[in-house]
């Protein structure tokens, strides 16, 4: 029998003894994994072209595995079974996702966690345009850096979206895209091409290698690529809930997110008719959720079972607006909560969201209680210019004389990643926003165990309760380096220590922490 590590995605292939006139939209195909417990895993399969289709499966427990495939038609070749063996790595390799196995949400629903119940907190960053505009080298530079950076996620419209949107079928010249749906255009989504997502096949591993989930958004509901109508939101529910049957199927055995709304007001019909379908076939449910326009409020389908998490958006003026990710997580269910959106790093104007800034938005809205993390952009990445001056480009987003790949070395994205390097291991599981522990300072905690707060001016940090715990970390969130450690005296006092004008992050913790970047 074959071995194969655990959370490592394992792929068998079946034949097909019949030809099938539209196989995309009429056959299903389905396997159960069996562990040595009895448990089982249910994942779906997908046609890859001519008469193949794949299975693809992860295993998450070590021992002897069976697995067994049924079709929904009579076909022999699509009904198959076999065993394999899954075990564990000797050691971590400093990748999460297969260290602790994905993503899923925490047992009160604020946060990420790992299968395994390791933390996480997370760093995404907004690559809309790469599964249609870039090229297998670009990727695995892109990869490189965002792994370096200390991002772990990439949001990413799996096809390009708008149905206007006209050029070469060529990634690299001017305007020109590939292409997912050959109907997209008509708004449906049922002529599908195999060997484009066989690309996205291999962007999506080179990103998983690199310990970054990818975020999948199946069509997107708002301004799309360019602004030219985008398919999303009159998309037939039927086409959407199949398309993300689909993406579990081909992608769901990897670190994946599922966004099944972006840009849009949350209440597109294809966005219930997606979740509902991941919520259904997703085996390891990892997280599903909505991001929305600026203007729209960001609390629709709040109770729904499928729904793990809401994304406001902010818009790209500037502007510095914490207080929509404190309205959100107020809702009721609580759910996770991010800025999905905040404005993109030089996009439409030289200095406009840059450096700092970007810093300064990822901790602003953590204390306001985006408690999951956040996500970065950047003018001329997210679409993927080829160049500063590329035509049938927006001025609006694109970052001036920039194309994507140096959009790419954007200061803003190091201090945005560093956040995630410094809280990514930290206990902050279902932490809670405590804004009445200190006097001038915000901050989340997990009572008993761990308390965060941050100050953009630095100096005297001010304590009035005695439960917070008493050792302490001062953090500079620009470098990530250690300026003080020490043990805070008494039931209320102050931190006093002069570290120097500049932000600082203050860690709490109840045992000592040896706080390593």
């Amino acid at each position: 029998m074959s071995i194969h590590l655990l959370w490592r995605e394992i792929e068998f292939e079946l034949v097909s003894e019949r030809e099938y006139v539209a196989p995309y939209l009429d056959v299903k195909v389905v396997a159960t994994f069996t562990s040595d417990s009895g448990e089982k895993f249910i994942r779906p399969g997908f046609w890859d072209g001519g008469k193949i289709w794949r299975l693809r499966f992860a295993a998450p427990y070590p021992g002897t595995w069976k697995w067994s495939s049924t079709s929904s038609t009579e076909d022999p070749g699509l009904q198959k079974s076999g065993k394999f063996i899954a075990a564990k790595q000797d050691t971590e390799i400093g990748n999460r996702f297969y260290d602790h196995g994905f993503w899923k949400m925490s047992p009160q629903g604020r946060s990420l966690i790992h299968s395994d119940g390791a933390p996480a907190f997370l760093a995404g960053d907004t690559a809309w345009a790469l599964p249609w505009r870039a090229t297998l080298d670009q990727v695995k530079e892109y990869a490189a850096d965002r792994n370096k950076k200390g991002f772990n996620a990439a949001l990413m419209m799996v096809v390009q979206p708008d149905k206007f949107a006209t050029g070469p079928r060529d990634r690299t010249a001017d305007e020109g895209f590939d292409v997912g749906f050959e109907d997209l255009p008509t708004g449906h989504i049922n002529e599908i091409r195999p060997e484009y997502f066989q690309i996205f096949d291999s962007f999506t591993s080179i990103l998983a290698e690199n310990g970054i989930a990818s975020v999948l958004q199946p069509v997107f509901h708002g301004f799309g690529w360019k602004g030219l109508e985008t398919a999303g939101p009159a998309l037939d529910p039927k086409e959407s809930a199949r398309f993300a049957s689909y993406l579990v199927a081909r992608y769901g055995a990897r670190p994946v997110m599922y966004l099944v709304g972006a840009d849009g007001i949350g209440n597109e019909p294809s966005i219930e008719a997606a979740g509902i379908m991941v919520e259904e076939i997703d085996c390891y449910k990892q997280p599903t959720g909505v991001h929305y326009r600026p203007h729209a409020r960001p609390n629709q389908h709040q109770a729904a079972e499928w729904l793990d998490f809401q994304w406001c958006q902010t818009g790209h003026i500037g502007e510095h607006l914490p207080d929509r990710v404190a309205d959100m997580y107020r809702n009721l269910p609580g759910r996770a909560v991010a800025n999905g959106e905040p404005s993109y790093e030089n996009g439409g104007k030289t200095g406009r969201a840059s450096g700092w800034w970007q810093g300064y938005e990822i901790w602003n809205n953590i204390m306001a209680g985006a408690i999951m993390g956040g996500v970065y952009g950047a003018g001329s990445l997210w679409q993927w210019a080829h160049r500063g001056d590329e035509k049938g480009q927006s001025d609006f987003f694109l970052a001036p004389g920039c194309g994507w790949r140096e959009a790419l070395d954007f200061k803003g994205s190091e201090y945005f990643g560093l956040a995630q390097k410094i809280l990514g291991r930290l206990p902050i599981t279902d932490a809670v926003t405590a804004w009445e522990l200190t006097i001038g300072s915000r901050g989340i905690q997990v009572p008993g165990k761990i308390f965060i707060s941050f100050q953009e001016v630095g100096g005297v940090f001010l304590l009035i309760d005695e439960t917070i715990p008493k050792y302490y970390q001062i953090i500079d969130p620009k470098t990530g380096k250690v300026l003080a450690v020490g043990e805070r005296e008494g039931k209320r006092g102050e931190v006093t220590i002069d570290t120097g004008e500049g932000p600082r992050v203050y860690i709490f913790t109840q045992e000592k922490h040896n706080f390593q970047i």
